[in-house]
């Protein structure tokens, strides 16, 4: 095939903005063979493979790109699940464009090369089309627990299984997927496709135990004394911050963490739910990162009437991918930057037990900013604008300013050090903690983080873990 010289990547084909902003389908609809191919001609197979250094997990991007081009789909899939244990997840949500696409010498005079379009079109393609199922790998006779089941759990799981070790996966929830299955949104990632992967490893021999609280249910000893010669602890961090301004315990207040879990993972947008949200209404959401845009976009899809994406800083310094701010625009939702909340108004008249607004949200003051001086990191502080008060009405409010582990495995676990944000600290080359035979990684350790990052984190592990035990 001829190569393709055009600037521009190939479109993704998406939804319409007017139509998807009402359904929880998947947002971008993949694309065909025929782009796909066409996409592939833009790699030059460059000899250094700038691209494979951005990559947290070190796909070998112009050899799967290269197997595209030739119309060897399968070929290009096993390429990527030599180093990829979530290739139709990746493709999704991995911010390509800050990671392997920043490399791509295509990206100095054009766009660069869609990698992660590619990457999702191969693993639907091989999804669509495998006809056999893993194989587990010969026993090595070892043992191994993996404490929780999002990216870095499934990623050291699958990487270990594939060396013959018996790997059981703790989740506390009731659903394997770990962030995956309640923190991103099915228009941004279906949860089917999750489903698939797990059952993927499952069919490589891993076991996986759901409703299983380490550090309630068992301890990290007790597994130890079960049999288990090392621990993996890939928990996430499911802690959310608040801001602690006046208002935050109103009805109506939610941390995003528990809006987007009740929306994803526990069905809130039924029209029955077992686990209600609010639908309808006025949506501010509080904060600029992905989980941010993933709260908006799901307030709308559950009805909002009106939803506001408050931030204290500018666009430039807006943390979200510009893929998801520029869906969120396209959907509706307004903007409302260098602005930050100072108060959550409501009701406040506990005595009043008739009336069913008591304790309820109904508006957010806010104060506006201005940039000052960078901070330690270079970002400019954001500055409050004395006088600048105003209120927005509201009917509930998201709270997304991140989050942080959760205390419970430390705080029940002799030996396991954290830093004072609470992440586990681990050797950075190896994943090990201050604790024998116990390994970490993803966010439990650095705190919110990226999916790739964390698969990575699981990848290191998985290798020491292997080292650890072979000797």
């Amino acid at each position: 095939m001829a190569a393709n010289m055009s600037l521009k990547k190939n479109p993704m084909p998406s939804q319409e903005p007017q139509v998807r902003a009402h359904n929880f389908g998947e947002v971008a609809l993949g694309y065909s063979e025929a782009a796909a191919l066409d996409e592939a001609a833009r790699c030059l197979n460059c000899k250094h493979m700038p691209c494979v250094s951005g990559c947290p997990v070190n796909i070998h991007i112009p050899e799967f790109i290269a197997k595209v081009r030739e119309g060897d789909f399968e070929g290009a899939y096993q390429v990527i699940n030599q180093t990829s244990s979530l290739p139709a997840v990746c493709g999704r949500v991995c911010p390509q464009e800050t990671q392997c696409e920043s490399k791509c010498v295509r990206g100095v005079k054009g766009e660069p090369v869609g990698i992660g379009r590619l990457e999702r079109f191969v693993a639907d393609w091989h999804n669509a089309h495998a006809t056999e199922a893993p194989v587990p790998a010969p026993s090595n006779g070892h043992k191994v627990a993996v404490i929780g089941s999002g990216p870095s759990g499934l990623t050291c799981a699958g990487d270990l299984a594939k060396k013959g070790y018996k790997v059981t996966v703790f989740e506390a929830l009731h659903t394997a997927g770990g962030v995956l299955v309640y923190g991103i949104p099915e228009f941004r990632l279906p949860k089917a496709i999750v489903q698939k992967e797990v059952d993927n490893l499952k069919a490589m021999g891993v076991d996986v135990k759901t409703n299983m609280v380490i550090g309630k249910t068992l301890t990290i000893d007790e597994l130890f004394g079960m049999g288990y010669e090392a621990v993996f602890v890939g928990s996430g961090a499911g802690l959310p911050s608040f801001m602690n301004i006046p208002g935050e315990s109103l009805k109506g207040v939610y941390s995003a963490n528990e809006f987007l879990t009740r929306s994803n993972l526990m069905k809130a947008y039924l029209d029955d739910p077992v686990t209600p949200i609010s639908k309808g209404g006025k949506v501010a959401v509080v904060g600029g990162g992905n989980v941010a845009m993933d709260a908006a976009r799901t307030a709308l899809r559950l009805g909002a009437e009106k939803v506001y994406i408050i931030y204290r800083r500018s666009m430039d310094e807006l943390p979200a991918r510009h893929e998801e701010v520029e869906h969120a625009m396209e959907e509706g939702i307004e903007f409302k930057l260098l602005n930050n909340p100072v108060e959550i108004l409501g009701y406040h008249n506990p005595d009043d037990k008739r009336d069913p607004k008591n304790g309820c949200v109904t508006g957010i003051k806010c104060i506006r900013m201005e940039l000052g001086e960078p901070d330690e990191r270079g970002r400019r502080r954001p500055v409050p604008v004395e006088g600048s008060e105003f209120t927005l009405d509201v009917d509930t409010v998201v709270i997304s300013i991140g989050t942080s582990p959760n205390p419970l495995i430390k705080s029940t676990t002799v030996g396991l050090e954290v830093n004072k944000h609470g992440g586990i600290i681990v050797e950075e080359t190896t994943g090990a903690t201050t604790k024998k035979g116990v390994y970490a990684g993803g966010d439990a350790v650095t705190g919110a983080a990226t999916v790739i990052s964390a698969m990575g984190a699981g990848k290191v592990a998985a290798k020491a873990i292997d080292e650890y035990l072979s000797k």
